[in-house]
């Protein structure tokens, strides 16, 4: 049986690795084996940093609505808790973009609540 060679698979596998590390510093961007460590430690942290992002932003939108509805005398919880009484369908992404964009709007949206 004749022998194969790997060179051409290899060296490919190789750049295709270090072009992923570009911007990397000492050896995790120069050598194969490192680089490919650097790159399965990047890609499990980017993949839980996007679920956290997803936290990070529902947080961001509870500190906003809760700060626009202090300013009418009453809490977060109190709040929410008409908009689900009312069974009114807006979200938090959109509550706390409104109090933020157009608070005027916001506040008739308390008013027709209260």
């Amino acid at each position: 049986m004749s022998r194969v060679k790997g060179g051409k698979t290899t060296l490919k596998s190789r750049r295709n690795t270090l072009a992923q590390t570009k911007g990397y510093s000492n050896a995790r961007k120069s050598k194969k084996r490192q680089a490919y460590e650097a790159i399965v430690h990047a890609g499990s942290h980017a993949f839980a940093h996007r679920r956290d992002k997803k936290n990070d932003f529902r947080r961001l939108w509870n500190v906003r609505i809760n700060a626009a509805v202090r300013g009418f005398g009453t809490t977060y919880s109190k709040f929410i808790n008409l908009l689900k009484q009312k069974e009114v369908a807006l979200d938090r992404k959109i509550l706390a973009t409104i109090a933020k964009d157009n608070p005027e709007s916001f506040e008739r949206i308390l008013k027709k609540l209260s």
